[in-house]
């Protein structure tokens, strides 16, 4: 198939970009060129912000366009409208922060979504490629991990643990958080493309099981080769605090877990990686070969004193 892939070089989509090769497909990649293309694929180089970087994309059409990178319905729209809509399917990047704060755990997919969630613009592109009769994918993933990951989530827990630094916890770190593996994503990303019952559906895309902040300071000193016996918690109190303090840890201080079971089910998919071995591979093979030597400590003052 002809595939647009909106990003394609950082993160996500790297492990998409190659798996999707394999299969044979065409691929046209559009980013900003701060990273270079793989071998084998078109490269349109622009910002997808502006109309004149889009103006590139103005009477090309593809089978499937995968957009790994919008974050509004703008974003995605501007796209379409010089696309026109995909011949086979819109695979989209959601997130689970979409839902709304909830007493029931796991959230399915049903689960109320949240108009005031700073991902409400990607609720909203789903809602409007429905609306459009745009035969699309969504996925939503809670926290995903592994290499190349640009958001500071398990470097954060790394950069403590290895420095020997205490590990600012809310409470009394029993708060569960869920992870799921980059490569496993991108496998589920592209296995939607052959399913057609995969149309039109949205899916919680992530690891198996939830775990606390505290098991999850245990796993990624396991991953890092440390005694988890020997890492300092230390637990500060979130209420009162204000936002900019809040923002100095890096995961919402609430439950964030969610069902898979649809997507198992549904596209025959299971996650290559459990927890551990997600850390494992986010270790070895990303922050151990970058390791800072001298990481930014200053935020934790406000958790922890």
């Amino acid at each position: 198939m002809d595939i647009l892939v909106m990003g394609g070089t950082r993160f996500v989509g790297k492990p998409l970009v190659a798996q999707l090769l394999a299969e044979g497909h065409r691929l046209t990649l559009f980013t900003r060129g701060n990273k270079p293309a793989p071998a084998g694929v078109e490269h349109l180089v622009g910002d997808r912000s502006t109309p004149e970087g889009l103006q590139q994309l103005e009477g090309r059409s593809f089978d499937v366009i995968v957009d790994s990178s919008g974050r509004t319905l703008e974003d995605s729209r501007a796209v379409v409208e010089r696309t026109g809509a995909p011949r086979h399917r819109f695979v989209y990047v959601s997130s689970a922060g979409v839902y709304a704060d909830s007493e029931l755990w796991p959230l399915d997919e049903d689960s109320p979504t949240d108009p005031n969630s700073r991902h409400a613009g990607k609720a909203e592109t789903e809602a409007w490629l429905r609306q459009q009769g745009i035969p699309f994918t969504s996925f939503r993933p809670t926290y995903i991990v592994g290499p190349g990951n640009y958001n500071p989530v398990e470097s954060w827990f790394f950069d403590r643990i290895v420095h020997g630094r205490p590990v600012p916890l809310p409470g009394d770190g029993s708060t569960i958080t869920q992870l799921g593996h980059v490569g496993d994503l991108a496998a589920a990303m592209a296995r939607c493309i052959e399913v057609d019952a995969a149309a039109n559906r949205i899916y919680n895309c992530t690891g198996r099981q939830g775990i606390t902040f505290r098991g999850l300071v245990h796993a990624a000193a396991r991953a890092a080769g440390v005694d988890s016996a020997a890492v300092e918690i230390r637990s500060f109190d979130p209420a009162g605090l204000d936002k900019k303090a809040r923002k100095a840890f890096p995961l919402r201080l609430a439950h964030f877990l969610t069902d898979i079971t649809r997507v198992r089910r549904e596209l025959a998919w299971e996650p290559e990686f459990d927890l551990d071995a997600t850390l494992a591979d986010s270790y070895a093979n990303d922050y151990a070969k970058r390791m800072p030597t001298t990481p930014d400590f200053s935020a934790d003052a406000a958790l922890i004193g």
